[in-house]
């Protein structure tokens, strides 16, 4: 994927830029496709793969093209202003309006690390045997370990979730390989059917992967990433380098889409030969038992250890997101495990309530309503992007065309609706 980027760049761009400013500029990508290939996602995909096979592998290159359309939109705002999303609301909106989205979006990255905690509690609880609870208490401890990590210019996190992100791509790889699917029906599935706009079940799943996969904290996070990136260039390259940014993303967001696929593909081709129940939708520990009957042993270990690298390296990036959010909005700035021991222990209270009170079944639940808070969070922040991009004294030369404009409007309108209806769905 990056030599993809490497070679679209040059044709477009021109000349590299030096290796070492390559490398930084490559980086935001990579941490932005981390919270597109989360547990959150996993749940989705794995529901609709078992219950209608590779029918809406087209619902998940959907979601996909929206966050690339999003995640360059943030890139392009912040290349205009010089400034991230968080900082720019907290600077052009009144108080009480910046003060209650910034509120959301603390409680959407609350949801989404209680989304990377009960993953990475399941992947321990199928690779060791840990009970959830325990689970949840070493994933989390895990995590602020990882954000402590000294060394490399203060670079160790970002390259241990590099690594982590490599894992989940090359453990997919081989799960496919073992899973050997039908690849004229993976095909198919990519052209959506009447069964979209039709079905209700298919509707409801395709709308749980498209709020798996676009969410808030992925903005902010961009948003800072690109400022820091766009800060350290000399005047003259900006232009140039806010296009690699969003080559770079809209790369990182290829092998996102990739990684989510082969996860749909895969519970396809586990849950073909059985039957599942009308009542049933069957989670991330039934497909963990299920491809180790019909794959093999190797295939639910392969699975168990890409799980806990999702979540690992999704809840890293997570902080990252509450790092500029805080920063942005209260010009507040916490070491990174500090502020991942805050959210944690705010993510901690449902996270082990929930199995405590109704049992280990209860987590999957947990895991869908952590994805619907994501969801009517979403307005929240979109929304006051969109006005932003409108606003074409704050864009200057960079304004959006207006066509290009109404259809950023229309996406975001549709996100929102479909995200509203989700919710509306899921609490009935």
């Amino acid at each position: 994927m990056t030599a993809l980027a490497l070679s679209l760049g040059t044709i477009a761009f021109g000349r590299l830029p030096s290796t070492r400013r390559l490398m930084a500029l490559l980086g935001p990508g990579a941490m932005v496709a981390v919270g597109y290939m989360d547990p959150g996602n996993w749940a989705t995909d794995i529901a609709a793969g078992a219950r209608h096979g590779t029918a809406l592998l087209s619902a998940v290159l959907l979601a996909s093209l929206a966050g690339v359309v999003l995640q360059a939109l943030v890139v392009r705002l912040t290349l205009a202003t010089g400034q991230d999303l968080a900082r720019l609301v907290r600077q052009s909106f009144p108080g009480p309006v910046s003060g209650l989205i910034w509120l959301v979006s603390e409680l959407a990255l609350v949801a989404t690390d209680l989304a990377e905690l009960l993953g990475g509690a399941i992947a321990l609880n199928l690779l060791l045997g840990l009970p959830i609870l325990a689970g949840i208490g070493v994933s989390a401890l895990i995590t602020v370990l990882v954000l402590a990590a000294p060394g490399m210019g203060g670079r160790a996190p970002e390259l241990v979730v590099a690594a982590l992100v490599a894992g989940v791509a090359v453990g997919f790889g081989i799960e496919l390989v073992m899973a050997r699917p039908d690849a004229g029906a993976v095909l198919r599935g990519f052209v959506p059917t009447a069964g979209l706009v039709r079905d209700p079940e298919q509707i409801y799943l395709a709308l749980g992967i498209l709020g798996a996969t676009v969410m808030p904290h992925n903005l902010f996070l961009h948003a800072g990433l690109a400022r820091a990136s766009l800060a350290r260039a000399a005047p003259a390259d900006r232009r140039r380098t806010g296009r690699w940014l969003i080559l770079d993303s809209t790369a990182a967001l290829g092998l996102a889409f990739l990684v989510n696929a082969a996860i749909l593909v895969v519970a396809a081709t586990a849950f073909h030969a059985h039957a599942v129940a009308a009542d049933a939708t069957p989670g991330i520990a039934d497909a963990y038992r299920l491809l180790g009957s019909t794959i093999g042993g190797g295939a639910a270990l392969v699975f168990a250890l890409a799980l806990f690298a999702a979540g690992q390296s999704a809840t890293a990036t997570g902080t990252m997101a509450g790092q500029i959010v805080t920063e942005g909005f209260l010009d507040l700035r916490l070491a990174p495990w500090l502020r991942s021991a805050i959210t944690r222990s705010v993510a901690l209270v449902p996270a082990l309530a929930v199995p405590l009170v109704a049992g280990d079944g209860a987590v999957a639940r947990l895991l869908v309503l952590s994805q619907v808070v994501l969801g009517l969070a979403l307005p929240f922040v979109v929304v006051p992007m969109l006005l932003l991009l409108r606003d074409r004294r704050l864009m200057g030369r960079l304004a959006l065309p207006r066509p290009a404009l109404h259809g950023a409007g229309v996406l975001i309108a549709t996100l929102i609706g479909l995200s509203g209806w989700l919710a509306a769905t899921s609490f009935a």
